[in-house]
This record gives C-alpha cells, sequence and structure tokens, in this order.
C-alpha cells in the first residue's frame, strides 16, 4: 500500500492523526469507574506487544499521517520496558505524550525530558485524601499530589483528568477550579462514561449543565472567560479571570464531540479501536506476527467508524447495557 494513500480518513471525512496506545492492562490504583471490583482477565502476557511491535505499529500510522501519540494504560508506568518504548517512539517525527496517575512519575523526570515529553495528563478524581483513598482503593494521595507539584516544578504541561460522580466528588469542583488560582494547570471535569463492570448509572453523571450552572453561581460572569478550543478538542475550555490556569468539560456523554474527532485507540494487546464507545475491534498484532501487511486492516477499521459513538447515537443507547457492556472496562482500553 502506498505511503500517500490516505488510510486514516473514515467516511465521514475525519482524519485520524492522534492515537492513544495502551502499553498494559496492569495498573497500581483500581478506581472504581475503570476497572470492576472483581478485577478483570488480564490477556495473557504473550498477547501483549512487546516494544518492537509497539514501535513498528505506531511507525505505520505515523507513517500514514499522525502526529500525536499519547501512551495509556492501565498505568503505562508499571510496565518495565516503559523507558525503552519511550525512548524509540521518540525518534518517530510525531509528539509523544503520556497520561498517568502519578504514584510513581518522580522516577521518570530525566526519561520523560530526554525523549521530549511535556504534556502529561493526571488522573485526580477528589482533593480530599478519604475519598481518593476511597475511589482508588489506594492510599497513594499525599504521593499523588507531591508528584503534581514536582511535575509543575519541573516545567511540564500538566492537566488533572477529574471523572465527576454524583454525591461523591462533584461539591469539590470549585475547590479544583480555585487550585488554577496558583497553579499552572489545565483541570478537566469528565462526565463519567459507561464501561463494562463499572456500574454506570446515569443518575450518577453529572452533566456540562450542571457544572457550568455551579461556575456561573460560585464565580462573577466578568470573571469567567471561555478559552478559545484547539483544532480536534475534547474539552470545552474555560478559565477565572487573573488564575494562572484553566478548566476545563468533558461531555463525551451529553454533548459528543464526534464530528471533530481524530482520535483513534491501540489496545495493549495490539487491537485497534476506532472510537472509544465501540464494541468492534480490528488485530493488527497477530497479522504482524505472522509478518502480513496491517495497512489494509488499518483503513478497513477507520472506514467502519460510526458518525457517533460507536453507533450509539442516542442517550437511550448509551443507557443500555446490553450495547455498553459489549465494550471493555476502561483499563483494558486505554485511558
Amino acid at each position: 500500500m502506498e505511503r500517500n494513500q490516505n488510510i486514516l480518513k473514515d467516511t465521514f471525512g475525519r482524519q485520524h492523526s492522534y492515537l492513544r496506545i495502551s502499553l498494559t492492562e496492569l495498573c497500581n490504583l483500581r478506581c472504581t469507574y475503570c476497572m470492576p471490583a472483581e478485577g478483570i482477565q488480564l490477556s495473557p502476557r504473550s498477547h501483549i506487544m512487546n516494544y518492537d511491535e509497539v514501535y513498528t505499529i505506531a511507525k505505520t500510522f505515523v507513517d500514514h499521517g499522525v502526529t500525536k501519540i499519547r501512551l495509556t494504560g492501565g498505568e503505562p508506568l508499571v510496565r518495565k520496558d516503559v523507558s525503552i518504548i519511550l525512548a524509540k517512539l521518540a525518534t518517530l517525527n510525531v509528539e509523544l505524550a503520556i497520561s498517568t496517575n502519578a504514584v510513581t512519575v518522580d522516577r521518570f523526570i530525566d526519561i520523560f525530558k530526554a525523549c521530549n515529553i511535556r504534556n502529561i495528563n493526571v488522573s485526580l478524581d477528589s482533593l480530599v485524601a478519604e475519598k481518593f483513598n476511597q475511589i482508588t482503593r489506594r492510599n497513594d494521595f499525599d504521593k499523588v499530589y507531591k508528584n503534581i507539584l514536582l511535575l509543575i516544578k519541573e516545567g511540564f504541561n500538566v492537566k488533572l483528568n477529574a471523572v465527576l460522580i454524583k454525591d461523591f466528588n462533584d461539591n469539590e469542583i470549585v475547590d479544583f477550579i480555585n487550585l488554577t488560582k496558583e497553579l499552572p494547570i489545565s483541570v478537566r471535569f469528565i462526565e463519567f462514561m459507561p464501561f463494562d463492570g463499572n456500574k454506570w448509572d446515569k443518575a450518577k453523571m453529572v452533566t456540562y449543565t450542571e457544572v457550568m450552572t455551579l461556575v456561573n453561581t460560585s464565580f462573577e460572569t466578568n470573571e469567567i472567560i471561555r478559552i478559545k478550543d484547539a483544532p480536534n478538542d475534547t474539552s470545552k475550555n474555560y478559565k477565572i479571570k487573573g488564575y494562572k490556569g484553566s478548566f476545563a468539560i468533558i461531555s463525551s456523554v451529553t454533548n459528543p464531540f464526534c464530528d471533530s474527532c481524530n482520535r483513534i485507540r491501540l489496545t495493549a494487546n495490539g487491537r485497534l479501536k476506532n472510537c472509544l464507545f465501540s464494541s468492534s475491534e480490528s488485530d493488527l498484532l497477530t497479522p504482524l506476527r505472522a509478518g502480513k501487511n496491517i495497512e489494509p486492516i488499518i483503513q478497513k477499521a477507520i472506514r467502519a467508524k460510526f458518525k457517533i459513538r460507536g453507533g450509539m447515537d442516542t442517550l437511550e443507547k448509551l443507557e443500555s447495557p446490553e450495547l455498553h457492556s459489549k465494550n471493555r472496562s476502561m483499563i483494558s482500553i486505554g485511558g
């Protein structure tokens, strides 16, 4: 297949230039919205991409127009050869970023800098240690918060991702925004999304409208500044006048951004997902190991992408367990 053939454009004209690669299904936290309480059936180790396979598949996508790669998990930093993977991917002509829970991020500062990784997303769902421990099922709040401050000190661009759950952390929205007063970070509030095993309930969701209603009652109108969103942005961005940082809302459920989607996902066991919500996957690893050309498989997967949320184009469809439970749990997709 010729390099100039546009295999990353779907039937709706969307060009996919952003690849998210999950490096592992393992994690050192157990967040309730991500991993079922009983855990998940892990892929056999032999089914997980090795570092050469990660690089080879990534390079194929870069050759066809991917300009940004974000590494996810599970928790990508628990993988023993993650430093090798970072170094290999850093040789590609691509923006390299990573999503982490920051539990061990202090060990990788020098590696990030050497690989020119500047943009780091950190999951943090509560500023209250007790609630953090409850939702993650681990007692690492102090370590995580200290490492967030370390990342800022070391000059990284830090985004905090907080999944909002009604009657759990929705009373911390203003506290998160006030965190941006002195810290040059972006706090991003994410609507609770349905995945296999996370006991999703629409009643637990805090919507974009509800967040902005709270913001408008907590701050003066002339203090709330709407920031122009970047192309293909998943979030609606704001800041409070005079604050060093900003905040944003990712409303995948109530206000999907599918029209401008440029994202595709590669799972740790080498399967391509053309949409976060899609239950269908395309195996790239097996044919790669068999010495076959994976480009036609990629093209077919991209062209099969639905216009909206993996075909769940109404909230009613999204609410149906028969549909959203066919998808993987979030931890095995890649955050």
